[in-house]
Parts: C-alpha cells; sequence; structure tokens
C-alpha cells in the first residue's frame, strides 16, 4: 500500500444565504487518494464538486463555511487550522488548485514571470529573483512549455497556451495533491489532450505526489483518473475504479451520467443515449431520503422514507442505493436485452 495523500473523513460544509439559510453543499464525504494514484470526481453542475474542491484545502471564505470533518494532508489534520496558516503553509505546498475558468486566473498588466515571483515569494520570502527565474524556466521547459512564455503577457497568449501556464504556476512549489477542477472544459479536443498529457507527465516526473481531477463528463476520467468518486446533490453516490465507474456503473445515477454521454470507447460508442428525468433537489430541504429518487425510474417506497448509507461491495468498491448489487445487475441486464 502506497502512503495516503489525501483523506478525508465525513466532511460537511455548507454555504449561507444572507436569508441565513444552510446549503448543505458538501455531505459527509468521505475519501482517501495514496501517492502515485489519481482520483476522478464526476456529476452534473450543481451536484457539489467545484464546492468539494475547495473545501479540501481548508481555507473558506463565506458564504461557505466549514461544519465538520477531518481533513489530513500528508498526515496533517487542516480542518481546524487558522486560515492564515492554511494560507501559508499549506496552500500551494501542500495542496494546490487549479480554479475553472483557469485562464482567467493570471494578472492581464503583468507578465508571466513576475505574477511567478509573486507567487513564490508570498510562500518564501527569501528566494530570489534570480532563483525564482531559473526555477519557473526548468518547469516551463520540462513540461513542453517554451521558455519564451514567461516573458508575455497573458492577452499575448492562446487559450491553450494560458491554460498550461496556469497549470505550470499552480505546481510551482511541488505541492504533494494538485485539484484540478474542470480544467480542459473551455478547450477545444486538441488542447483538451495537451492538458491531459501535461497533467500525466507532472505525476511522472515528480512534480505533484497525487492529483484529484473534476469533471461533468465521466467518460474522460476514464483516460486521467486511476479511481471514480460520483457526486450527486452533495453526497458520495459510487465510488469505482476509473474502468468500473465508466464501463460497469453500479449506481442508477451513475449510469444514467453514462447513458447521456456519446462516448468513443469500443463498447459503448452504440449505446442509445437517454437523459436522466427531472433537476436535482433543492439543498435548502433535501429529502429525507435517497436524494437521487425523484429521478430514478427504479424507486421504491423505502427510499424516500430512510436514510441511504454507502453499500461496500468487499472489493474496494461500494454504492448508494437501497437495491443490492446482485438486483441492479439483473434489473440492468434485463434491461439491455428488451433495447435489443
Amino acid at each position: 500500500m502506497n502512503k495516503v495523500m489525501l483523506e478525508v473523513r465525513e466532511l460537511t460544509t455548507k454555504y449561507i444565504t444572507r436569508f441565513k439559510e444552510d446549503i448543505y453543499a458538501v455531505d459527509h464525504v468521505s475519501l482517501k487518494i495514496e501517492e502515485g494514484k489519481s482520483l476522478g470526481i464526476a456529476g452534473e453542475s450543481g451536484c457539489g464538486k467545484s464546492t468539494l474542491a475547495l473545501s479540501l484545502m481548508g481555507y473558506y471564505f463565506p458564504p461557505l463555511h466549514y461544519t465538520s470533518g477531518e481533513i489530513i494532508i500528508d498526515g496533517r489534520n487542516i480542518s481546524g487550522m487558522d486560515p492564515d496558516d492554511v494560507r501559508k503553509s499549506i496552500l500551494g505546498r501542500e495542496i494546490a488548485y487549479i480554479p475553472q475558468a483557469a485562464m482567467n486566473a493570471l494578472n492581464p498588466t503583468q507578465k508571466i514571470i513576475h505574477f511567478i515571483e509573486d507567487v513564490v515569494q508570498a510562500h518564501d520570502p527569501t528566494a530570489s529573483k534570480e532563483e525564482i527565474h531559473i526555477l519557473a524556466q526548468n518547469l516551463f521547459e520540462t513540461l513542453g512549455l517554451p521558455a519564451e512564455v514567461l516573458q508575455k503577457y497573458p492577452v499575448e497568449l492562446s487559450g491553450g497556451m494560458k491554460q498550461r501556464t496556469v497549470i505550470a504556476i499552480s505546481v510551482i512549489l511541488s505541492p504533494q495533491v494538485l485539484i484540478a477542477d474542470e480544467p480542459s472544459s473551455a478547450l477545444d479536443v486538441t488542447s483538451q489532450k495537451m492538458v491531459i498529457k501535461m497533467l500525466r507527465n507532472l505525476m511522472d516526473k515528480g512534480y505533484i505526489k497525487a492529483m484529484i481531477f473534476i469533471t461533468h463528463e465521466l467518460p474522460l476520467l476514464y483516460n486521467v483518473t486511476d479511481d471514480i468518486m460520483v457526486m450527486y446533490a452533495g453526497q458520495i453516490v459510487e465510488k469505482a475504479s476509473a474502468h468500473e465507474a465508466v464501463f460497469d456503473p453500479l449506481h442508477p445515477y451513475s449510469k444514467g451520467l453514462m447513458g447521456s454521454i456519446i462516448v468513443p470507447e469500443e463498447g459503448l460508442r452504440d449505446v442509445k443515449l437517454t437523459a436522466i428525468p427531472g433537476v436535482p433537489p433543492n439543498l435548502k430541504k433535501p429529502p429525507t431520503g435517497c436524494r437521487f429518487a425523484a429521478r430514478c425510474q427504479y424507486v421504491r417506497s423505502e427510499c424516500q422514507v430512510q436514510s441511504i448509507p454507502l453499500r461496500d461491495t468487499g472489493n474496494g468498491r461500494s454504492y448508494r442505493c437501497v437495491m443490492s448489487e446482485e438486483e441492479l445487475r439483473s434489473t440492468y441486464a434485463r434491461e439491455a436485452r428488451q433495447n435489443g
């Protein structure tokens, strides 16, 4: 077993609206990621993926608030740390974050190298500009970015180049864990492939020890991550290997996600597209039972009256449903036969 780089235990975080309403966007989430591994988090918009990413860093800005649980990075619990200490000693060094719309994260009035100087010196005031320039140049060249990019302004770079530049800056301090929040969603296919290749190189070359990749495109994670976690309405509904989650999803929501996306992989490319009916629940007043019950075609009476725990299948896989693994597989097989 490899060293555990990030472990999350029953993490719960919420938004507090201006009307003092609580919205639990991350509800008792637990996960573990080992050194050398990558974890994908998938789900439709509004399921809590990005909130989870922000929460994992232990650095909260209103209206997001920490409620309970533990965030342990490389053996250190950061969930109760002072925000200033988190910013100085954790962010960038232990855990780094590539936000959505990362192309807009760069200061348009600064050259890339000056932006990098600010980032490094904020964490290490003793670092000289010469040391930072050498560090930045070596990193950019290692990751296939021309060294001349360092002397350019963001407006002089293409969208794909800006995205890759932000990724390079995110790992300039060699963080233990990198969280990439939909880093390829605004890019064309060619640029997406370059970003994915770059993230793989970061792992291979040791710039990061572990990675979390977030997207609403479940099949994309098959080519990027080792394991996949599917989120719905703030909760984890399935944890599985990337192959299992894509080719053999258990939870009805996971199966619905796969059925609503065109997939080029052999064995899935001819599957008929289907839509998941309805919309996610209002998390101001989440349903008592299964949060997917109102949209699930297999719903039973017990689904709506009791809390549904994660079921462990015994092989490192788990899912949140009242139906047994055998019942689900039998149901899916029968539907496949009926649909030809």
